[in-house]
């Protein structure tokens, strides 16, 4: 059931789009962020997949790495492909200010998450360094995650997990190079935590950064993890961890 939060943020954005009516991030063609041409044209991200890391697959089964790697995240899914005109929403999200992405993005996630069947968890978001945040503004995947909870009436624990240390991007690095750049970068501080959690976060590329996520939460006392993203790349990053 809908929170009464949420629907008051769909009501209010509701009257934000009477004011300024939303076009199409892609071909800026109005009436809504995404026309259905545009979205439909977005890859999703489909069966057979590895039954851990949601990758594609000739058939269904553990990919080669997750049959080597102990993995702290039960399982990881994302509906799309990091593309067209989800990647330009996400880019506007994310490096642009352009908040009111998250609210359309959140739907699209938060109805995959309802065609999962996941049992009922808490949402958690993964932090950004807080002088990251600071210098943002905000974090998207704290913005989705509110969307998301809203839409399933799942818990949000939005400041329980934190990023101990500002990381290097990602970007460039190998396999190995991106688990030393997070490890140990993530802590739970709070009163203890739910049995079951999905992490949260916009798009994931190699699963280092949500892997030393879930292993801060099994280490504080969680069962059960598992990793929910808006998109994934079509093909996989040089060194990709599952």
């Amino acid at each position: 059931m809908e929170s009464e939060a949420s629907w008051l943020a769909r009501l209010w954005h509701s009257f934000l789009d009477l004011l300024f009516p939303p076009r199409c991030v892609a071909c800026h063609r109005p009436g809504s962020w995404f026309c259905p041409a545009c979205l439909a044209a977005v890859g999703r991200v489909e069966g057979p997949l590895c039954a851990r890391c949601g990758r594609p697959l000739p058939s269904f089964g553990l990919c080669p790495a997750c049959r080597t790697d102990g993995l702290a995240l039960e399982c990881v899914r994302a509906p799309f492909f990091f593309e067209g005109a989800l990647q330009r929403a996400v880019h506007e999200l994310k490096y642009r200010g352009r908040r009111v992405f998250a609210v359309p993005l959140g739907e699209l996630l938060g109805a995959y998450v309802i065609s999962l069947g996941w049992p009922d968890s808490a949402i958690v978001p993964v932090p950004l360094h807080p002088e990251r945040e600071r210098a943002r503004g905000y974090n998207q995947a704290a913005l989705l995650a509110h969307v998301v909870a809203g839409r399933l009436g799942w818990p949000l624990l939005e400041r329980g997990l934190i990023r101990v240390r500002d990381t290097r991007p990602q970007v460039g690095l190998d396999r190995q190079a991106r688990r030393e750049n997070v490890s140990k970068a993530f802590r739970w501080e709070g009163p203890a935590p739910p049995r079951r959690v999905v992490l949260l976060d916009d798009v994931y590329t190699t699963g280092a950064t949500m892997e030393a996520c879930a292993q801060a939460l099994r280490q504080a006392g969680v069962g059960e993890v598992r990793g929910i993203a808006l998109a994934r790349p079509r093909f996989d990053p040089p060194g990709r961890m599952p």
